[in-house]
């Protein structure tokens, strides 16, 4: 029996016009390496490399780099936040300043240098003066020089990693009552960790093999100024063998940097996480339990949170819990009076462009489009930034930290408001529990089904303890099955919540079924606030 041919899959096939160009190019670029490789002296490679003042010059360019890259890590980070995160005049000309270096011959930085921090220069008199520092011809001068040329690679390869994270991270983590320095260290720099490393290490490999700059600007002092790459153009004239065996050794260097981030600095933050875990499939309905745990009071007291540690799955007495009324004023796009007494659930509704949204971010303090003079209960909190207003949001997508564990997301609101860590992963635990979740507690949200990461988002936002809950359209991306089961939970545990619970949602049936009141809007103006029989 004859087999079947096998069918080739078309590609692309490159035009000859532009294949021959870029052949070329490959080899214009291969040369140099070649001649490198075909012209070192392999069998005194060893003595080249271990020599006195080969030896001598690795070390320095070894510390002159690290100073350089520590310097580069504490200036340029913040640097580069600035630039991604906050809009301010001038922010063009200063992104032109620090792009500057990487354009600038070198030899003209040093000259720059020179002229700001040398003797004669605009701050080296008064440097000088003032706390004895002369930086020419100072190792503390080559390290200057090669931090001004490589911290630009640090904050735009870390700027672009900030520009493609999303701020409903940073928003969520906010308004689950972490303040900007621990959402900046716990959630923003672990999800542009890639960019953030992938940026060290082009201004490390850019810091060892500066010359330009700091020739001009240090000088060529053995064991003071003189790094590798200054000890490779002396060699040249003194024995060109040694200088191709040193060259050797930067080039090594230099590739083995390139191949580890090979495809890293390029990605948006939150691709290699999900490379790393492998999305399931949406869980049947079957796979939960029919019957759901019964959910516990909102306790806060200590002896309560023990009690339901020491006994997993024992029900609590319902304790009594605090209550937290709504009323918010909100001016700008959307304009509305809104009053709520605790335990009511308001279903918002309207074509895209209503406001819903924006009137959700109104209340936290997060758009400019709108601003709400809001109390809860008995605190005004208008004038508060959004993590201490006591308001928590669960977006659309449910913004779970992807660095995180189900448990480490679900604790996050607690260990923000200073709840000791084994405390507050017990009473995560707990939350965990009453939704259906807990034995999903040490998985990443990469390894969780669509319902699940809701479920796990909606215990994050309640163990936060908030005072008002914001729901953004929570069960838009699952399916009909899968939605209606996470709906009865949702249903169940509102229930027991004291404050004021909003949800915006284009489901009639999800307005219908989970809110005491719907509140219709369009172009930002009520059209209508009555109970779902209404």
């Amino acid at each position: 029996m004859k087999r079947p041919a096998l069918r080739r899959t078309p590609g692309v096939r490159a035009p000859l016009l532009l294949t021959v160009p870029a052949l070329l190019a490959v080899a214009f670029l291969m040369l140099p390496l070649v001649g490198i490789l075909a012209r070192t002296s392999w069998g005194d490679l060893g003595a080249h490399l271990t020599a006195e003042p080969t030896t001598q010059a690795l070390r320095l360019s070894l510390l002159v780099s690290l100073w350089s890259l520590g310097l580069s890590l504490l200036f340029g980070v913040p640097l580069a936040w600035l630039l991604a995160r906050v809009p301010f005049p001038g922010k063009a000309f200063v992104r032109s300043l620090v792009l500057l270096p990487m354009v600038l011959p070198p030899t003209v930085g040093g000259v720059a240098l020179l002229l700001a921090f040398g003797r004669r220069g605009l701050l080296g008199p008064w440097l000088e003066d003032t706390f004895g520092i002369t930086l020419p011809f100072h190792t503390s001068g080559a390290v200057l020089a090669a931090t001004f040329v490589a911290m630009p690679f640090l904050v735009i390869s870390l700027e672009g990693a900030l520009g493609g994270l999303r701020p409903r991270y940073e928003e969520t983590a906010a308004s689950l009552g972490a303040s900007p320095v621990r959402v900046f260290l716990t959630v923003t720099l672990p999800m542009v960790a890639p960019g953030l490393i992938a940026g060290a290490a082009l201004t490390w490999a850019r810091a060892l093999g500066e010359f330009g700059a700091t020739i001009t600007f240090a000088g060529n002092l053995p064991g003071t100024t003189q790094t590798l790459p200054l000890q490779v153009y002396l060699l040249l004239q003194e024995s060109p063998e040694a200088a191709t065996s040193v060259s050797l050794l930067l080039l090594a260097i230099a590739m083995v940097v390139l191949i580890a981030l090979r495809g890293r600095w390029t990605g948006t933050p939150g691709d290699h996480q999900r490379a790393r875990s492998t999305p399931r499939p949406e869980e049947p309905v079957g796979a939960a339990p029919d019957v759901l745990p019964e959910p516990a009071a909102y306790v806060r007291d200590e002896a309560a949170r023990d009690a339901l540690g020491k006994a997993p799955g024992h029900v609590l007495e319902k304790a009594p819990q605090e209550r937290w009324p709504l009323h918010a004023d909100v001016t700008g796009f959307t304009r509305l009076t809104l009053a709520a007494d605790p335990g009511t659930t308001i279903a918002v509704v309207g074509p895209n462009g209503a406001g819903k949204t924006t009137l959700l971010r109104a209340l936290l303090g997060l758009t400019p489009r709108a601003h709400a003079a809001l109390r809860l209960g008995d605190s005004d909190v208008t004038a508060l930034p959004p993590h201490r207003r006591g308001v928590a949001w669960v977006p659309q997508d449910g913004a779970l930290f992807p660095h995180l564990s189900a448990l480490s997301n679900t604790a996050y609101g607690l260990r923000a408001h200073g709840v000791p860590r084994t405390e507050a992963r017990r009473e995560a635990q707990a939350w965990l529990d009453r939704l259906g979740v807990g034995h999903l507690a040490h998985r990443r949200p990469g390894q969780l089904s669509g319902g699940q990461a809701q479920r796990v988002a909606l215990a994050r936002a309640l163990a936060a303890r908030p005072r008002l809950l914001l729901l953004d359209e929570p069960l838009a991306a699952l399916d009909q099955t899968t939605r209606a089961h996470v709906r009865h939970t949702l249903r169940r545990h509102l229930a027991e919540f004291g404050g004021v619970c909003l949800i915006v949602t284009h489901d009639p049936v999800e307005a219908v079924s989970l809110a005491d009141r719907v509140l219709v809007l369009d172009d930002g103006r009520v059209l209508q606030d009555e109970p779902p029989a209404e």
